[in-house]
């Protein structure tokens, strides 16, 4: 799939990627081999190029890499329908707690009644990160006859965005709040104690982002004070969550250990692709597809 002029070098370990790292002209760094990513990137020097299949930045060095003048490219829009259909089956989960006829058929137990059976026709759902994955999201929602907003850098009303400094202000009107935002230097904990306060009592609070960009413990405090409903958790801080964690324990919380963007062979395939064509242009001196902005982090 490679040019035959490309000489390709693989490593399963991160010190064998520290040691080939300073040959590299070309460096594909992720966390699939790799403990520590932005180690093996610092240690390529002179690489002009660092590639993750990843659609936020968190393997590379981003400061580094815009002092080196290195191109970084990353993996936008490969799993973004794989993370929306995930999206979708957590709001889905929330509506009608599958958990709990899930754990009842695990006592063998006939339920008299459903959980909760609640309609998606008319909630209202805020998409934090109106992105590829937000996006697409946002249209299977809709689909299912909700009301949907989303959360962008700039404001576009006509079509029911809001900006990045609006949706807080906003949050007690909705009955589902999904985080779907790209992680950057600057999102760490963009959901804390005041804007679960600021939800409506009874909404479902879904993170199909990253772990970070949550505070668990205003998370947590959130789910046993009933505030919240319920909630959808597929990322956390850290990973794996240690099997001591509190938030194993949060009432009416479900956690799917970050499997949403799991590449399945499809996703593997459009990666490599990618990764290939891009090769052929840095090779003929073309701009590369999917380049991160390094100055917005992502």
């Amino acid at each position: 799939m490679l040019p035959a002029e490309v000489e390709a070098r693989y490593f399963s370990s991160n010190e064998e990627a520290i040691a080939l790292a300073p040959q590299a002209d070309v460096f594909w760094v992720d966390q699939f081999t790799l403990k520590d990513p932005p180690d093996a990137a610092i240690a390529a020097t002179r690489a002009r190029w660092l590639h993750t299949t990843l659609a936020g930045l968190s393997n590379i060095p981003v400061d580094l890499a815009r002092e080196r003048g290195a191109t970084v490219t990353k993996g936008t829009g490969l799993t973004s329908n794989a993370v929306a259909d995930y999206g979708l089956m957590g709001v889905l989960m929330l509506a009608k707690r599958v958990d709990q006829i899930v754990r009842a058929q695990d006592r063998r137990e006939w339920l008299a009644f459903p959980p909760c059976n609640d309609d998606l026709d008319g909630a209202n759902a805020l998409i934090i990160g109106y992105g590829a994955i937000g996006s697409r999201l946002g249209d299977r929602l809709k689909g299912c006859g909700m009301k949907v907003i989303g959360v962008r850098r700039a404001a576009d009303p006509a079509n029911g965005i809001l900006a990045a400094d609006e949706w807080r202000a906003r949050l007690g009107d909705f009955d589902y709040v999904i985080l779907a935002a790209p992680e950057t230097q600057s999102t760490t904990h963009m959901i804390g104690a005041a804007e679960f306060a600021a939800m409506k009592p009874g909404a479902r609070f879904l993170n199909i982002a990253r772990g970070a960009m949550v505070d668990q413990d205003a998370l947590l405090a959130a789910m046993k004070s009933g505030h919240l409903a319920a909630a959808f958790i597929d990322v956390t801080d850290p990973e794996p969550l240690p099997a001591d964690h509190p938030l194993w324990d949060a009432p009416n919380t479900i956690i799917t250990m970050h499997m949403s963007g799991r590449g399945n062979l499809p996703t593997l395939t459009r990666a490599a692709e990618r990764f290939a064509a891009n090769v052929r242009r840095f090779l003929a001196g073309e701009p590369l597809e999917a380049v991160a902005d390094l100055d917005q982090g992502y």
